[in-house]
């Protein structure tokens, strides 16, 4: 499970303080339990690790092998918490350098870049590849276009059965990818109606690809599943997730508005990018909400590292700690010693990296930067397992305390309705006119 240190939080929040929270995350935390709340329509996830059925799991896993059969390469098209997950968990769990992947699995339709979308085409054009494409409504801009132009490369190399080659994670029973699937005959795997995307992971949103990679995803949701049970049990303060929500809140309410999500092990690079997306659109609301931000230490230690400790007063750091390392070296000796680094000989980089992790804390915490520390024993699929639901249930608790809906996210379609007028969608023609005399 998850071992959370706020040690240091305790100079910027005290003890008692943190005692008198327990009534508020209590609450927050059965509202989230007991759906009671607002968005309480998308509180699938809560609960879904422990319902996902065994063949259910089987069967993503058997597609997962015939994928490798039929393909050297899958193309994963999905935008937001269609993919952030999915490559979050590969990345963790997958090797340093892609040329010993059994499969090369590359992302698609998270951007609107003409040149990386042209040069992957071009990339696939001499290989055999599939298609799994996420999207609950099959209209979404991104994943739209990037599968019109991948669906076309197919039936190039393919032909009629290109079909054979298309795997659809959507919404069953309506929207525009169902019906297309329908007609082509692709196969289908459920995005479930209560879940919204940034909290999709633990489904076949995530597993397909997770399966496809040669994840173990059973032991991801068994972890998952651990994890619910705690989470929806413990009682405050000996719940880890419930303590963590209301941390932050207090920090808040003390004028501390961005959180820096530190991570020490570059393949936990990418799961910084889920953490801001699940707190980004689920606390960004009426004005309110914790800016979430990452950084890798000790790298970005000599770029934003001077800012932390010296800069404007209003940050908090959320370490993300791995107490075993996958494999590690051992410094040597040199006989001339001419970087002086002869009293590190005999050390291993994961025994500097953690002595580097203890002294930036201490550091940041004398700067006045509050700094705590969410630990899990190793990378394996279990323990992100943990480590994914222990920060889904965290933020709807952390949403509910700062009163939002941590399940909406109307703030995204803003910029999707002046898009669209801008490039003559139908519908949108007054908003086209406005904008265009700005």
């Amino acid at each position: 499970m998850i071992t959370f240190d706020y040690r240091h939080i305790l100079p910027f929040v005290s003890a008692e303080e943190i005692q008198n929270h327990a009534a508020p995350a209590s609450v927050a935390a059965r509202k989230l339990i007991e759906k009671t709340g607002a968005g309480n329509a998308f509180l699938g996830w809560l609960d879904y690790p422990r319902t996902l059925k065994e063949n259910e799991i089987d069967e993503i896993i058997e597609v997962g092998e015939e994928i490798n059969r039929d393909a050297s390469v899958l193309i994963v098209i999905g935008i937001g918490g269609s993919y952030l997950g999915a490559q979050a968990v590969m990345d963790m769990l997958g090797e340093y350098f892609p040329a010993r992947r059994r499969l090369e699995i590359i992302f698609a339709g998270n951007t609107l870049s003409g040149a990386y979308t042209e040069k992957l085409l071009k990339y696939l054009e001499d290989k055999d590849f599939c298609v799994n494409v996420i999207s609950k409504s099959g209209t979404t801009t991104e994943p739209a276009i990037a599968f019109r132009l991948f669906r076309r490369l197919l039936r190039e190399k393919y032909g009629s059965d290109y079909y054979k080659r298309v795997y659809c994670t959507t919404t069953l029973g309506k929207g525009a990818l169902y019906e297309m699937a329908r007609k082509n005959g692709y196969r289908l795997f459920s995005i479930p109606e209560d879940i919204g995307g940034r909290y999709s992971v633990f489904t076949p949103v995530g597993l397909l690809p997770l399966a496809a990679a040669g994840i173990d995803i059973k032991a991801l949701i068994a972890g998952a599943r651990a994890a619910a049970e705690r989470y929806q049990s413990a009682p405050y303060p000996d719940n880890e997730a419930m303590l963590y929500a209301a941390i932050r809140n207090l920090l808040y309410q003390k004028g501390k508005l961005i959180e820096l999500l530190v991570l020490y092990e570059p393949k936990i690079r990418i799961f910084g990018e889920w953490y801001k997306q699940l707190f980004g659109e689920s606390e960004g609301k009426d004005h309110k909400g914790i800016f979430p931000a990452s950084a890798l230490y000790t790298t970005d230690l000599h770029s934003l590292g001077q800012y932390v400790q010296d800069g404007k007063r209003h940050l908090f750091e959320t370490v993300v700690d791995i107490m075993e390392p996958e494999s590690d070296v051992a410094i040597p000796v040199d006989d001339d010693d001419a970087d002086g680094l002869n009293y590190l000989a005999g050390k291993t980089l994961n025994e500097v990296n953690r002595k580097a992790m203890r002294g930036t804390a201490l550091a940041h915490v004398a700067g006045e930067v509050p700094n705590m520390l969410v630990r899990i024993d190793r990378m394996d699929p279990y323990h992100i397992g943990v480590l994914l639901y222990f920060f889904m249930f965290a933020c709807g608790v952390s949403g509910y305390l700062l009163g939002i809906n941590p399940f909406d996210q109307e703030g995204v379609e803003s910029y999707k309705r002046n898009m669209f007028a801008l490039l003559g969608r139908k519908g949108y023609e007054e908003l086209r006119k406005k904008l265009e005399e700005l």
